[in-house]
């Protein structure tokens, strides 16, 4: 939907931009250009993270989510970089001034955008997905610049000649705007390549649901990563020291089951069976 919706938008904010000379809605329509490819690459992640373990990836196939992610946060670098360029350049080489009906197209672009937005976050939200709430965060951030273009345009068409760098001015803005999104939404992708903990309070919980299973008398350590969609579990559970080995291994499946019943985001639940300290 995403990239049908970009597709459509380009072509409009492109054809607009060169015939109204707006060097704002140009750049906001090679924005859109880059939502295309991101939208591809988010896409293709999301497929390339649902497959299945296999041999060579025993873990299954997650970590494509945030290497998706990654990307399309770079790539609204990269956008905001060129943007930045084309808007100095329309500063140091001024042009007309934007056609009044550029305007009307950012307008519509706007309220369409932010729909869509709103759409795809709620769905990232849900399926708890970085990269698909990183694709929302790069639509939302193509509805700031096309606002801040708007008020560039506006400026420009009021003030008429001697205001044509308000265009570009505006573009600058964005560009920032672009930039600062992409910087934010790198950090937690690159967190999670980096199988940084997740929010604590998971942590809490899944020490909470093995602590309800019958003779585990505590839990020593509990390490949780995020892969994908789905979370890893490494646990030490802590067991009568005299228990029988069969019995220890029947509470460490009790753990692993009960765990992986009550959270459905987690995937697997490796469970290590300690003496506990209690005499």
């Amino acid at each position: 939907m995403g990239m049908v919706v970009n597709i459509v938008l380009t072509i409009a904010k492109l054809f607009a931009g060169v015939l109204g000379h707006s060097h704002a809605l140009v750049a906001d329509a090679i924005e859109s250009l880059a939502d295309i490819f991101s939208s591809a690459i988010v896409w293709r992640g999301i497929v390339v993270a649902a497959e299945p373990a296999d041999e060579d990836h025993p873990y299954g196939h997650g970590k494509a989510e945030p290497i998706a992610a990654a990307i399309v946060a770079t790539m609204l670098l990269f956008a905001a970089i060129w943007i930045v360029s084309q808007a100095v350049y329309g500063i140091i080489h001024p042009h007309e001034v934007p056609r009044a009906y550029t305007l009307i197209v950012l307008l519509v672009v706007i309220a369409i955008k932010e729909i869509l937005a709103r759409y795809v976050m709620s769905e990232g939200v849900e399926m708890d997905s970085l990269v698909v709430k990183n694709d929302a965060t790069h639509h939302r951030s193509d509805v700031i610049a096309s606002f801040a273009a708007g008020i560039g345009i506006t400026i420009a068409i009021i003030g008429g000649k001697g205001y044509e760098s308000a265009d570009d001015y505006a573009a600058l803005i964005a560009a920032g705007v672009v930039a600062w999104n992409g910087i934010k939404l790198l950090r937690p992708a690159m967190d999670e390549l980096m199988d940084t903990s997740p929010d604590t309070s998971l942590n809490k919980e899944i020490i909470s649901l093995a602590k309800e299973i019958a003779g585990v008398d505590g839990v020593e350590k509990c390490l949780v990563r995020k892969m994908g969609m789905h979370y890893f579990v490494d646990m030490h559970v802590e067991v009568d020291r005299n228990m029988p080995v069969h019995q220890a291994h029947a509470i460490a499946h009790d753990v692993k089951d009960r765990i992986m019943n009550k959270l459905n985001a987690v995937r697997d639940v490796l469970v290590h069976i300690e003496p506990s300290v209690r005499e």
